[in-house]
């Protein structure tokens, strides 16, 4: 089973309310804390995380805080989950992961198919977007009626 870290389930959480509403926004930590009920070490760190990565920007001062740097329709789950967790990959030897020195890496009859199920999982999270995330629920209730 592929999942995701809870760290990643937080920052989609959290980057939908930051979408909400007015799109150039600030929000603080504390401000989200509220909102999402999730520990403000918690939201601290997701924001740390997701600010390096340029999907938010933080603006410091008295009335600072963080925006988002592009609407909700522009930011994939690819690009939340690779903020948070890394490059996307299946196994530790398909094309962007990390890991390195697997023991029959050049002789393995299955790294072409691993990479070609890599690819079509990363395209798949691609083509999704966090504003589609967040109107989820309401598009799949109108669907079943």
């Amino acid at each position: 089973m592929i999942r995701l870290s809870r760290l990643t389930d937080y920052a989609v959480a959290l980057l939908s309310y930051m979408g909400k509403g007015d799109t150039e926004a600030l929000w603080t930590a504390p401000d989200l804390t509220e909102k999402s009920g999730l520990p403000l070490p918690t939201v601290a760190k997701v924001l740390k995380l997701l600010a390096k990565s340029g999907l938010i920007a933080a603006q410091r001062g008295a009335s600072g805080g963080y925006r988002l740097t592009r609407p909700q329709s522009a930011i994939s789950v690819a690009a939340i989950i690779e903020a948070m967790d890394g490059p996307i990959a299946i196994t530790d030897c398909s094309a962007g992961s990390e890991h390195t020195g697997c023991n029959i890496e050049k002789i393995c009859p299955m790294s072409d198919g691993w990479n070609k199920v890599n690819r079509a999982v990363r395209k798949a999270l691609e083509d999704v977007t966090l504003a589609e995330m967040a109107t989820a629920p309401q598009a799949a209730a109108g669907e079943m009626e």
